[in-house]
């Protein structure tokens, strides 16, 4: 990719799982997960749906190809009134990296959580994820906290 320029971001749309289905695929492999393949339908399903507090955007290059995917999801908070959007599976596709297209989808989501009147997008990314790190660094603040989970099934 040669510019920014050539980069359109736009929302998911039921249209989309051809495109989508390789970097979510891509995202997956990335991190080592895996996600039993009945689930890539209903993930999708609940991103362009519109039954779900969730979305997801896809980035273009000037040729028309997906580069790149983000997905977001809002909730309820405790401390503010408005909600919190937290975006969630940011990918570039490798060749796409680099590009600017991490920053496109990251401004999408912001402006789909100004949109929808949250008070704060967070993320989270693994702690070895250098490069990702390096732009989000310029983007947002780190927030200082350690995540814990319990898987429950």
């Amino acid at each position: 990719m040669d510019s920014t320029e050539a980069i359109t971001v736009a929302p998911l749309a039921e249209g989309d799982f051809e495109d989508w289905e390789p970097l979510w695929r891509g995202y997956l492999t990335f991190y080592e997960a895996e996600v039993a393949p009945e689930h890539y339908r209903l993930t999708f399903g609940r991103l362009t749906g519109g039954g779900a507090p969730m979305g997801g955007f896809v980035a273009r290059d000037g040729g028309g190809a997906a580069v790149g995917i983000v997905h977001w999801i809002t909730h309820p908070s405790c401390w503010t009134a408005g909600d919190y959007c937290y975006l969630q599976d940011l990918f570039v596709a490798e060749g796409g990296r680099g590009s600017g297209t991490g920053r496109a989808l990251i401004e999408a989501v912001y402006a789909k959580a100004r949109e929808r009147g949250c008070a704060r997008v967070y993320w989270l990314t693994h702690e070895s994820n250098a490069a990702a790190m390096r732009l989000y660094d310029k983007v947002a603040e780190r927030s200082g906290f350690v995540q814990y989970r319990k898987l429950l099934g």
